[in-house]
């Protein structure tokens, strides 16, 4: 089974506790992979070094997939998507992606990332920065068998299709326009 964590890797998109799970989960379950893709060395106060990847991954503990334009096959290739962001976010575009291609997703009860999950229908929302409930969360996603998270990836695929499609935002943004035009 692979987890997957895309973001730019810095420690407030939650990187450094999905390593921390993945250390805990990869002694009890042989057969669980957690993967991170995306880019480091950004400049930001909270950016995770390439050095410190190189030891997770020396460590056995992740695979970094590096960087790129395309996250879809990556998406594809991945059982659930993991964010465990405590970010200021705007919705992630990741989680979108993820849910529109009806892969369970497992994220932080925060402002943005909330909006993409209904807890236990298309994922598992965890506290931000409590590595025990990440935890919790993703064994619970390990316990399930491959229908059970199948039903789960199709209802986030659901989810979007009802409230992100494309058409859908932009009538709720000319709706907000025409309020603040008119009053």
């Amino acid at each position: 089974m692979r987890f997957l964590l895309i973001s730019r890797m810095l420690w407030d998109k939650g990187v450094g506790e999905f390593v921390d799970v993945a250390r805990k989960l990869k002694m009890d379950y042989g057969f669980v992979e957690f993967c991170l893709l995306g880019f480091l060395d950004v400049d930001n106060p909270t950016a995770i070094s390439r050095a410190q990847m190189d030891a997770w991954v020396s460590e056995d503990i992740v695979n970094y997939l590096g960087e790129t334009d395309d996250i879809r096959p990556f998406i594809a290739n991945a059982d659930c998507i993991v964010l465990p962001s405590y970010y200021r976010e705007g919705v992630p575009r990741s989680l979108l992606e993820a849910a529109a291609m009806s892969r369970p997703i497992i994220t932080t009860d925060t402002v943005g990332c909330r909006e993409v999950v209904d807890d236990g229908y298309n994922g598992f929302l965890c506290r931000p920065r409590d590595v025990v409930d990440l935890e919790s969360k993703i064994r619970r996603m390990i316990d399930m068998t491959p229908e059970e998270r199948k039903v789960m990836g199709n209802n986030g695929r659901r989810k979007v299709e009802r409230e992100f499609d494309e058409e859908i935002v932009i009538n709720m943004y000319l709706d907000a326009i025409r309020k603040l035009v008119l009053h």
